[in-house]
């Protein structure tokens, strides 16, 4: 993904200045809390919201449905555009519940960094270690945050050590905590030779800083309690012969992560992050297309749908897609080519986002994420450009885990209920399934607590009591092949095929034999647990 290659030019400065990056964990690792302290520091907000608080405190501004507010977890990946000194970033936070992994996978095609937060009691859980398969996969540089310090947490090197195993990664330390839990102090900046000290009485202050020479400077005495002093001292000197320098080609490449701790509750270490973002992070990167890659560089503006949130102010029935821009320098008003339809669209009101507070964008750059209000028009792997005939590749579409079928409580609203199924499954928060052979649907989705946000949005946003209820059908496969051995198949099969939201063949299965089954008899046709969003 990431292009060195010497003889591309310097890009535009104001598309230099750009990170666009994405915060993945497990849940519960203070992804949330993370995203708040970054827009509080961006200047974006006054006072950072906290998941687990009462009252007011508890708004965060990344979480912005109802159910997310409700179970102080994120359901649905928000992006975020703020600036940071002399850079503009553009952030997008993702669920970190393993139900919505679709969601957040296809989050990543849209950035160009990850940002990954870690429990430091708990250290690399299962899902952090999927979504950090998904970033290997797009050899996406890493940075990495290990959070809740001023807790009790486990040995620093015994954290780094389960990264370099778990992860297979190499891990260098830009800062090294000063004790843990309740002894937990501060932090010394390995980059730079600071004594970073953690305020525990005002959580939205920024932590004081102060300058040292080496950690023989007798001012750290002042400062560092004696014994933890000398764990500290003796730890660097260990750190610094045992693991690898700062490299920053090697973090572009994916091969090595810098590692920063730090408390996100209590605004300490975010800042440090920040700036290793902005210093070390990568601009806007080349993006994979057919026929040919897009440069960020490039004169004419492009961009890609990687996500379809509907209903996201209540009060309209709206639909944004949200649109990651590879190429160009785009303003308000452009008329731009909608190429899976060949039909130019006016984008008359583009907007960025603050979370769930958004502006009208006048201009944005390669490397920015906008929204696009629209009717269903733009679906997830829409590709816009000024006229040429370019596609966006690389975004899936996975086969679904669990299969239900759907009823409305009143018979007389199937149409609502269409129309709410067709609507989630563009904005891919579900599979939807038309049977060949009787009425109704299947709905397929990934995780159980996927089935509980349909039937709590639908009831919400449509007005609208469903119930899920058992699927004879267990998992469904994409059907591909030439024409002819497709309809071939789709006659033999019938009480098995369905149709998904394109009009794409799948095939319903009850059990492996099934799938086997096909392998078998039918080696004209594939069957695939992936499929690519697009035309």
């Amino acid at each position: 993904m990431l292009d060195n290659a010497p003889n591309r030019p310097e890009l535009p400065p104001e598309i230099a200045r750009r990170r666009t990056f994405a915060i993945i964990s497990h849940p519960d690792a203070g992804k949330t809390t993370l995203t708040e302290k970054f827009l509080l520091f961006g200047g974006a907000i006054q006072m950072a919201g906290q998941v687990r608080a009462k009252g007011e405190a508890r708004r965060t501004r990344s979480d912005f449905m109802a159910m997310e507010k409700d179970r102080g977890i994120s359901v649905s990946a928000s992006a975020m555009s703020f600036d940071f000194k002399t850079f503009r970033f553009n952030l997008v936070d993702t669920p970190g519940h393993s139900d919505f992994s679709e969601d957040t996978y296809r989050t990543l095609t849209a950035v160009d960094a990850a940002v990954m937060v870690i429990d430091g009691a708990k250290g690399v859980e299962s899902q952090t270690q999927k979504l950090f398969e998904v970033c290997r996969m797009r050899d996406l540089p890493i940075l990495t945050f290990c959070n809740k310090m001023d807790r009790e947490s486990r040995d620093t090197f015994d954290i780094i050590d389960e990264i370099q195993e778990n992860l297979a990664i190499d891990v260098t330390p830009a800062s090294w905590p000063i004790g843990v839990g309740r002894d937990f102090v501060g932090c010394y900046d390995m980059l730079r030779d600071r004594l970073e000290l953690m305020d525990r009485a005002d959580r939205n202050r920024v932590a004081e800083s102060i300058q040292i020479d080496g950690l023989d400077d007798p001012k750290l005495a002042d400062h560092v309690p004696a014994h933890l002093l000398e764990k500290l001292r003796e730890e660097v000197e260990m750190a610094r012969e045992l693991l690898p320098p700062m490299d920053h080609a090697a973090m572009l490449e994916g091969s090595l992560t810098p590692i920063w701790f730090g408390s996100a509750i209590n605004s300490f270490g975010v800042k440090e992050l920040m700036d290793g973002i902005a210093t070390y992070g990568p601009e806007p990167q080349i993006q994979s297309a057919e026929p040919r890659q897009i440069l960020p560089e490039e004169k004419t503006v492009s961009g890609f749908v990687f996500k379809v949130q509907a209903n996201m102010d209540p009060k309209h029935r709206d639909r944004v897609a949200f649109v990651r821009l590879a190429s160009g320098h785009f303003h308000r008003g452009m008329k731009l080519t909608h190429v899976r339809s060949k039909k130019p669209m006016a984008i008359s009101n583009p907007v960025l986002f603050l979370a769930s507070d958004r502006e009208l964008a006048e201009e944005a750059w390669a490397g920015d994420i906008i929204g696009i209000p629209n009717h269903g028009q733009l679906r997830i792997g829409d590709t816009l450009t000024e006229g040429e005939a370019i596609r966006v590749t690389g975004i899936p579409s996975f086969a679904p885990e669990l299969l239900q079928g759907v009823r409305a409580g009143d018979p007389l609203k199937a149409k609502h209920l269409e129309k709410a199924l067709m609507q989630f499954a563009e904005e891919g928060a579900a599979k939807v399934f038309k049977p060949a052979i009787g009425s109704g649907f299947v709905v397929g989705v990934v995780g159980q607590l996927q089935f509980e946000v349909l039937a709590s949005r639908i009831e919400l946003e449509y007005s609208l009591p469903v119930r899920f209820e058992q699927s004879q059908f267990t998992s469904a496969r994409w059907v591909n092949g030439a024409r002819q051995a497709v309809d071939k198949f789709v006659e033999a099969n019938k009480q098995h095929i369905g149709y998904d939201h394109d009009g794409d063949v799948v095939y319903l299965t009850r059990l492996q034999w099934d799938i086997d089954r096909v392998v078998r008899d039918y080696p004209d046709v594939r069957l695939t647990a992936t499929k690519e969003m697009m035309v």
